[in-house]
């Protein structure tokens, strides 16, 4: 397959009416430039520093709800495309949760870790999240607010949040979480 773009949000997880986000873009050559694209549609274009592209959504709006992805171009060749990233703006209904890691924020290599989000809201589920992916690295069932991870390692440090929703007619969703540092 053809070599992969790196996409993620910067700070993860659904955005509400006004806030705001990154688009981060990372590839391992830097001499070309980067162009996102909505919904099939080219927005911007950045030229590369190192080897990544930050793409601000400032006061984020309904329209900016979508299907992103980037390609790395050099001259009108595409080198490279990356996966599509979903970003949702949607009002939130529900309180903040809390995110802790048990037994602490800085653990040994082959420890056992459990992650905890907690919301002052019955029946909801939550996502945790780790800044650098895609996607959520987990869903956490409604009332089941651990994520137990066992046998740690380097690949798992980083800085974690979680958000939580209900799904009633729609989704009602809360702010992500004040985000946690592990270190390993």
């Amino acid at each position: 397959g053809a070599p992969k773009i790196s996409i993620f949000l910067k700070p993860p997880g659904v955005i509400s009416p006004g806030g705001s986000t990154t688009i981060c873009c990372s590839y391992q050559r830097s001499s070309g430039k980067f162009v996102l694209y909505r919904n099939g549609d080219q927005l911007r274009t950045l030229d590369v520093r190192g080897s990544r592209a930050e793409f601000s959504i400032s006061n984020a709006t309904q329209e900016d709800t979508g299907a992103y992805n980037c390609h790395y171009v050099d001259g009108s060749t595409v080198l490279a495309r990356s996966e599509t990233l979903d970003v949702v703006v949607e009002e939130f209904h529900l309180p903040s949760p809390v995110l802790s890691v048990l037994p602490g924020h800085e653990v040994a290599a082959g420890t056992s870790v459990v992650f905890r989000c907690s919301i002052a809201q019955l029946g909801a589920g939550c996502f945790l999240y780790l800044e650098g992916q895609l996607k959520a690295l987990k869903l956490l069932p409604r009332d089941r607010d651990d994520f137990n991870v066992s046998h740690v390692h380097k690949g798992y440090e980083g800085r974690y949040s979680c958000q939580c929703f209900i799904r009633d007619a729609s989704f009602k969703w809360s702010p992500l979480s004040q985000p946690l540092d592990l270190v390993v």
